[in-house]
């Protein structure tokens, strides 16, 4: 009876040991929790933040219609990050949403709008928007100057620029790496934020271990770059990393890793849909 006993426990271990391990869902209902915390937080910088993360999760049904329902918001600026985000996304089926919003009368989100659609391979839309601007039947082209500013009053908002868009940073000179001197003092987040997103694409072995790395720099926007690469990469061996960022001190870094941890519990790369920004 004992040697049975001793057997039958012998077989159990050994199918234990064979079984594929099972992914505890915790991180990813955190990850959802900390974003719609996050688009429906009174702040409306957050919820702009929140909504801006969802860039990193195409073809995911639920992020698009958190974006989409996020069209609605009252606030200009997370009605401009919805749309952004819907672009990045290839949300193909917002287009009739994304079009119904270029009568928005806030001029950002009529521009985000027409780059989304730009993005989705509707360019018409984005070009006949541009020319009202260019001969100015868009009286409103004046305000879109005017609310970028309000932006640049905010200097993690003018980081993310940077951190986004690449724009001044190469070779790291240029009016966007100039405001952001002002704005903030830190002459060398933005520089460094720019080089981490660029390993996005090198696979060698090596760059895992600086993008870790960077995930626990000093720095937010040096973080958030890494979050935003390590997405890119689509590589599930590297969701262990980010997923501490679920309780970063940062908002935006806080929101993106929730997306990427998202992201890369699916194991699965994203069709070749890569976000550009």
């Amino acid at each position: 009876m004992t040697k049975l006993l001793a057997m039958g426990l012998t077989i159990a271990a050994v199918l234990l040991s064979a079984a594929p391990p099972v992914t505890s869902p915790e991180p990813t209902a955190r990850a959802w929790k900390i974003l719609q915390e996050g688009i429906t937080n009174k702040s409306a910088r957050k919820r702009a933040n929140a909504v801006h993360a969802l860039r990193l999760l195409p073809n995911n049904p639920k992020a698009q219609e958190m974006a989409e329902n996020a069209l609605d918001d009252p606030n200009p600026n997370v009605r401009a990050a919805a749309a952004r985000a819907l672009g990045l996304m290839r949300a193909v089926s917002a287009v009739p949403k994304l079009k119904a919003i270029l009568n928005d009368k806030e001029p950002a989100v009529v521009l985000a709008a027409a780059h989304a659609l730009f993005l989705l391979g509707r360019p018409e839309e984005a070009y006949k928007i541009d020319y009202e601007v260019l001969i100015g039947e868009r009286k409103c082209a004046h305000g879109f100057v005017a609310s970028q500013m309000d932006e640049i009053k905010d200097s993690r908002a003018v980081a993310m620029m940077g951190v986004e868009t690449g724009i001044g940073f190469a070779p790291f000179g240029g009016p966007a790496y100039e405001v952001f001197k002002r704005a903030s003092k830190d002459h060398d987040s933005p520089v460094r934020a720019a080089a981490t997103k660029e390993l996005a694409t090198d696979r060698d072995p090596k760059i895992d271990a600086a993008l870790d790395k960077a995930c626990t720099d000093k720095k937010w926007p040096v973080r958030a770059a890494a979050v935003y690469a390590i997405a890119k990469r689509n590589d599930p061996a590297l969701l262990n990393v980010i997923t501490a960022l679920l309780e970063d001190k940062n908002d935006i870094v806080r929101y993106d890793a929730s997306a990427a941890v998202l992201r890369l519990s699916d194991g699965k790369p994203a069709n070749g849909n890569e976000v550009s920004k």
